[in-house]
């Protein structure tokens, strides 16, 4: 915030994601909370607009199940509230003046109602969608609204209403149903999703794509006339920004120059600059003591899976070749609605690299209820947890088995949240697959772990997973609890203590009832951490231990 000359940063207290806003004066100097104590022990998203000194802010209040939201000034600090919900009450659009505010309910993800908040009446109004409370016996389709802006009469969104991938609409400011609005010019191919609309000024906006995984955005101008997006300009996803992912991106004002953050599956993250010249590289990042031809790139392992669903995935390869067929590491990312994508910032990228530098082939599928792929897919885990998921992991291995470069019969199977939910249930419900096993904070008995989650995150949870009144002979089955009598494969268990998502006591449970059954289980637990392994000491802690766990229980032919 150069005008205040500060920094303005949220942080959280080692993993408890309580997080809170915090000023910094830009000379240096000690972080202070912005609003003191006001929203101690509370989650803070701030959505910030840099320029007019303006952030919105959704409280997650922990106790109870509303969210809260408010417009603050972050020169007098001043609050505005914006109403409250169950359903979250997030901002997706707003106007010059932000005397008029779009935000959403979300009931599942892509599901989701639309109102207006408008500061002449301090309420939020319906303007598109159906909301819960409303719904009879015929199915809703899923509307997806998403990043938009608040025009003079109608308000232009993101939504999956016309196009399961996502495309744009305009929502009538006193009422209808929402109108497409066709997007032209962009020149990438294969699979993916339509991720953001930023409004830039005027009627020009930027677009991005995630296709096949990797970014792409573009420059485009809206002629509300015509009810058509044009786009003017590509700006990433080809040349020198080509086959990665865009970290975070920002565009100055004045020059409409942008400085973005850009790395791929074999490169850290580079900060460049584009502007009317071309494209500028200032960083030149590397990993010591490796040389990015040692690094695996990855090749598409897609395949079909048991009901003739296309299911996404990459085999990562040693750089060196094998004379012998290879062990492989069966990766599930979290989520479930997520992505694993070429991307070295996230996790598991630097941790699959490190495998196959040591010899392991990777697996790493993006089954349904992934992210990237359109709602529908997206939406195909929701009150299905282990079920036609699970199948599509058992439908990769019988693929893999056709690859003379692996050697399944020593494959491991890990993987983080979701993930390491779905990693003790594929050890359980298919206990033959797996030579070993780690898991990562993964819920372990999905009754217990409703129950310990935040009041503000049952809502949503209850309807993703199921409800522990309605649903308990459904979330019994569907928990690993039920069927990890069968676990086969020695495994290791990784938790943080101050996790708020998979409690520590959900992972302590695990490991003391499977070793009272003779289950041979070694338990690593990080007291400063939460929900993943974010210190860089912590990482590199859990990165050895996982590998020499599956070196010592897979690499021996």
């Amino acid at each position: 915030m150069p005008a205040l000359g500060k920094i303005l940063i949220t942080m959280d207290d080692h993993g408890d994601e309580n997080y809170q806003p915090y000023f910094i004066p830009i000379e240096g100097g000690v972080p202070e909370p912005m609003w003191g104590d006001r929203f101690a022990g509370h989650q803070v998203f701030t959505f910030v607009v840099r320029q007019d000194l303006k952030a919105i802010l959704v409280i997650s209040p922990r106790t109870d199940p509303k969210y809260t939201s408010f417009l603050a000034d972050l020169d007098s600090l001043d609050l505005t509230p914006l109403g409250e919900s169950i359903y979250g009450n997030f901002p997706v659009a707003r106007d010059e003046t932000y005397e008029r505010i779009a935000v959403v309910d979300g009931y599942t993800a892509g599901d989701n109602v639309l109102y207006l908040w408008e500061g002449a009446t301090g309420t939020r109004r319906h303007l598109a969608g159906v909301p819960l409370d409303q719904r009879g016996d015929d199915p809703v389709p899923p509307s997806g609204f998403g990043d938009g802006h608040v025009l003079e009469d109608s308000v232009l969104l993101m939504t999956t209403l016309f196009t399961d991938t996502g495309g744009l609409c305009l929502v009538d400011l006193k009422g209808g149903d929402p109108v497409e609005v066709p997007i032209t010019g962009t020149g990438h191919e294969g699979i993916g999703e339509f991720t953001d609309l930023y409004h830039l000024d005027g009627d020009r906006y930027e677009l991005r794509y995630n296709i096949d995984g990797c970014s792409y955005g573009y420059e485009a101008t809206f002629d509300q006339a015509a009810g058509r997006m044009g786009v003017t300009r590509t700006l990433w996803g080809t040349g020198r920004l080509a086959n990665g992912v865009v970290q975070a991106s920002s565009r100055d004002a004045d020059t409409g120059a942008r400085a973005l953050a850009f790395s791929t599956a074999t490169a850290p993250v580079q900060l460049y600059t584009i502007d009317d010249i071309g494209i500028h590289q200032h960083t030149e990042e590397a990993i010591d003591g490796v040389s990015a031809e040692d690094l695996a790139p990855g090749e598409d392992a897609s395949f079909t899976s048991h009901d003739g669903t296309r299911v996404s995935a990459r085999l990562y390869l040693p750089s060196t070749p094998a004379d012998q067929g290879l062990p492989v590491i069966y990766y599930v990312h979290g989520g479930p609605q997520s992505q694993e994508r070429p991307d070295f910032t996230w996790f598991s990228m630097p941790l699959i690299q490190l495998f196959t530098l040591n010899g392991f082939a990777v697996f790493v599928p993006n089954a349904r209820g992934s992210t990237g792929y359109g709602q529908a897919y997206m939406s195909a885990v929701d009150h299905d947890w282990g079920g036609a998921d699970r199948l599509d992991h058992a439908a990769a291995v019988e693929m893999l088995r056709k690859d003379y470069r692996l050697n399944v019969d020593r494959m491991g199977v890990m993987g983080r949240s979701y993930g390491g939910y779905m990693t003790l249930t594929l050890l359980g419900r298919h206990p033959d697959l797996w030579a070993a096993g780690v898991d990562m904070f993964g819920p372990y008995d999905l009754l217990t772990f409703l129950e310990a989650l935040p009041e503000t995150w049952k809502t949503y949870m209850y309807q993703a997973i199921g409800h522990p009144e309605k649903d308990h002979d459904f979330l019994v089955d569907r928990s690993p609890r039920t069927h990890l009598g069968a676990l086969a494969a020695p495994m290791l268990v990784i938790q943080g203590r101050n996790d708020p998502r998979v409690v520590v006591g959900e992972s302590d449970r695990l490991v003391e009832e499977l070793r009272s059954q003779g289950k041979e289980i070694e338990y690593m637990v990080f007291d400063d951490e939460g929900h993943d392994m974010v210190k860089h000491q912590n990482k590199v802690a859990a990165y050895v231990a996982i590998l020499e766990f599956f070196q010592k229980r897979l690499a021996a032919t």
